[in-house]
């Protein structure tokens, strides 16, 4: 290889990229793979039967169904409003603009268990739209459906903040070409914009989903944390902690873990199958 070439492609490199990356890869071993392999040895010392028999029980099921059940309505959910909000803050100018837009982020900076307590006294049977929805027969606080607000409350911020950052850089300049070919709005939408936001909606909807899995703080007030109704997965991993039982917990741990990554993992492929047709229907 001839010496230019030689000193053009060490000049590629950013200076320090060893030393960068071994702090990098120290960094996350440290805080991201030895916990989690800490939590598959722990599960593996209970042997394959006795890791069957953990995850089985009714009342881990009944957890894990409310918890993962939950968090993706939730996350559809944001991903519809988040992509309305997203919408509204890019594209108008209102009065209080600037107090919506901060006050997206309020859910990033208030403690979860403030806003437990907050949503609990709101939504409680004495509560101000706890009453009078109870008058109308619907539960919310201390039901699922509080939970349910809940994970809708600590997601929205994700939905919002990355479909944002795209609607303002997004050319306005196609959706005037499309109306001038006669598209209506509605169509615009449907094959011009939305494909181009689609990837960040998923994003939102993956991050709101992944908080709402793993969301104790906000929901442990509003649930009631009643056995086989409304005890999500974390809290039970709470309660088996507490009475002791290491291996249990980290079994439920190491269950959620794999749900969460495979869910993860589908919306990962869905945003790469999107980009691709994305990307030959420009070609």
């Amino acid at each position: 290889m001839p010496a230019h070439s030689l000193s053009k492609r060490r000049r590629k490199v950013l200076p320090g990229f060893g030393l960068s990356l071994g702090y990098t890869i120290l960094y996350l071993s440290l805080i991201v793979l030895l916990p989690l392999s800490a939590a598959f040895i722990e599960t593996a010392e209970m042997g394959i039967v006795g890791f069957w028999q953990a995850v089985t029980r009714p009342r881990v099921l009944a957890a894990l169904r409310l918890s993962f059940g939950l968090s993706l309505i939730a996350a559809a959910i944001n991903a519809v409003a988040g992509l309305l909000v997203a919408w509204v803050l890019s594209r108008y100018e209102f009065p209080g603009k600037k107090i919506v837009d901060a006050a997206i982020d309020l859910p990033f900076a208030l403690p979860t268990a403030v806003a437990g307590i907050a949503l609990t006294a709101v939504y409680a049977p004495q509560g101000w739209l706890g009453a009078p929805l109870g008058e109308l027969g619907i539960k919310v606080a201390f039901a699922p459906p509080g939970i349910l607000i809940a994970l809708m409350f600590v997601g929205l911020p994700f939905a919002v903040r990355t479909v944002q950052p795209v609607m303002e850089n997004l050319d306005s300049e196609l959706e005037e070409a499309a109306a001038m070919l006669g598209a209506t709005r509605l169509t615009t939408f449907r094959r011009v914009v939305l494909p181009v936001l689609l990837p960040s909606v998923l994003t939102g909807f993956a991050m709101s989903f992944a908080r709402g899995v793993g969301e104790y703080g906000s929901v442990v007030f509003i649930s009631g944390n009643m056995p086989m109704k409304t005890e999500i997965a974390p809290l039970l991993i709470v309660t088996q902690l507490e009475q002791y039982d290491f291996h249990a917990a980290t079994a439920i741990a190491v269950v959620m873990l794999l749900l969460s990554f495979a869910i993860l993992f589908v919306i990962n492929m869905l945003q790469a199958w999107n980009s691709r047709r994305t990307g030959q229907s420009r070609a």
